[in-house]
């Protein structure tokens, strides 16, 4: 633990943790092991909700997180379940923020200064370009590429590449996909899948259902058909 580092009450630590100086971690807060947390970052004070009057609400981060210089994390909310979760192995570059009762999986990057509103949801294997803002109650699917500046104001498709201020879905994330194992068959299925979602003319429930009579089901094409139909803020086309 580096200088002038303040850790309050309630605050877990597991083993194998450094954190530098001028860091500050407020609890309830538990922080899994082999994490690296670098100077001025923020971690576990109180949500940014007026509405948040001291309850005992929490902030759980995983395992071999990095977390950057200023990067901030707030507790939970009553209202919101009065839980901000964090997985394992993610990266969060300097400035990011994770806003009170937003859940976060594992194996993400967020781009410097990428932040996240209350109430989201950030699935797996998904990077978040810099700048990126992530509207309240929205979710990113997995294995989705978010471009830098750009606004998230419905939930983001997995596996696709969305970008933009008003932000546009262009398609499966071919390059990325393979470079994180998927096969040269599944990359296709997915595409096929995004094809007849993104350019067939058909509005998205008519799209649904031809990719369900025609394509064979994959655990990749029903998670995405999952993900759409469980969409309650609808999805970024």
């Amino acid at each position: 633990m580096g200088p002038y580092t303040l850790i309050g009450d309630k605050v877990i630590l597991r083993e194998d943790i450094e954190i530098a100086g001028h860091v500050v971690i407020e609890g309830p807060c538990e922080i899994g092991r082999g994490t690296r947390i670098y100077p001025f970052a923020s971690i576990g004070l109180p949500p940014q909700d007026l509405k948040y009057s001291g309850e005992d609400t929490r902030l759980i981060v995983g395992e071999r997180n990095v977390i950057r210089e200023y990067v901030t994390m707030n507790r939970g909310t009553v209202g919101g379940g009065g839980i901000t979760s964090v997985g394992d192995n993610n990266l969060f570059m300097t400035q990011s923020h994770i806003a009170h009762d937003s859940r976060v999986g594992s194996h993400n990057i967020f781009a410097n200064a990428a932040s996240l509103a209350g109430h989201v949801t950030i699935n797996d294997h998904i990077t978040l370009g810099a700048f990126v803002g992530v509207h309240q109650f929205c979710r990113v699917g997995s294995y989705a590429f978010i471009g830098a500046y750009s606004k998230i104001v419905k939930d983001a498709l997995p596996y696709a590449r969305t970008d933009g201020a008003d932000a546009k879905c262009y398609g499966a994330n071919s390059i990325g996909l393979r470079r994180k194992g998927f096969s040269s068959e599944t990359v296709q299925d997915i595409q096929k899948a995004f094809r007849i979602l993104l350019a067939s003319k058909l509005n998205t429930s008519q799209a649904i259902e031809r990719i369900k009579a025609e394509m064979t089901p994959t655990p990749e094409v029903d998670y995405l058909i999952e993900f759409i139909e469980t969409a309650e803020r609808g999805v970024t086309k």
